[in-house]
């Protein structure tokens, strides 16, 4: 499907409306405006892609959240993998990028908004569907107290039977996630070599001995300018 609503004129001419070609130049266009929101300077590779579709099972009833889609690149290749578009929720906080995925994948829920106020944003029946949630987010360049807000939105959207796959653009082999301090049980699922930049990903599930606490750090939900990452 061509997007034409993020086309400049000079694309059409020169025959590079794709939607690949469309979603790189959004992609560059909003990294060059919101580095730190943006995270990688590119969309997410292929591989990349699919190693995240096989983690997300593609079959059953539950749902999938995806946090800071991008341009659709993970998107599509769910979609391709097999998952059905009403199972397929995303949230995307950038102006540009929401509309885009808004006439990209015009059978998904896409909802502008924040990570850090998931229970805001999805319905209360809409969230007892979520199994797994996806995120792009770079957690690393995030302050401790709104990871916090951000996982525990995560798994109030889940269930404390949920899956939480974060992928980070790093090849460290600790976790981008304190598990201790954040109530987590994780590993690492994976790496893409040939990505720009490189990303690790992890699988996070609640521990079962977690008990949340009643503080919050004063941490109620990140402003525009906290950094995003973008999932291409």
């Amino acid at each position: 499907m061509h997007n034409w609503v993020t086309a400049t004129p000079e694309m059409r001419r020169n025959g590079l409306a794709s939607p690949a070609a469309v979603s790189a130049a959004l992609f560059l266009r909003q990294w060059i405006a919101h580095p730190r929101r943006m995270g990688g300077m590119m969309p997410s590779s292929p591989a990349l892609a699919r190693l995240i579709a096989r983690l997300v099972v593609v079959g059953g009833d539950g749902a999938v959240l995806e946090l800071g889609p991008g341009t659709g690149a993970l998107t599509a290749a769910l979609l391709e993998a097999g998952l059905a578009e009403e199972r397929l929720i995303l949230v995307e906080i950038d102006d540009r990028l929401h509309d885009h995925l808004r006439h990209r994948f015009p059978g998904v829920e896409v909802l502008h908004g924040d990570a850090a106020s998931l229970t805001d944003l999805i319905p209360a029946g809409r969230r007892q569907q979520i199994s797994t949630v996806v995120s792009s987010l770079p957690m690393l360049c995030i302050p401790a107290a709104v990871q916090r807000v951000i996982v525990d939105q995560c798994f109030a959207a889940t269930g404390p039977k949920g899956r939480l796959i974060q992928y980070t653009y790093s090849l460290s082999r600790r976790s981008p996630l304190d598990q201790r301090r954040l109530g987590l049980r994780g590993r690492r699922v994976g790496w893409i070599l040939g990505n720009l930049p490189p990303v690790t990903v992890w699988r996070y599930r609640r521990a079962t001995d977690f008990t949340p606490p009643t503080a919050r750090d004063g941490a109620r939900g990140p402003g525009r300018d906290r950094p995003r990452s973008r999932a291409g």
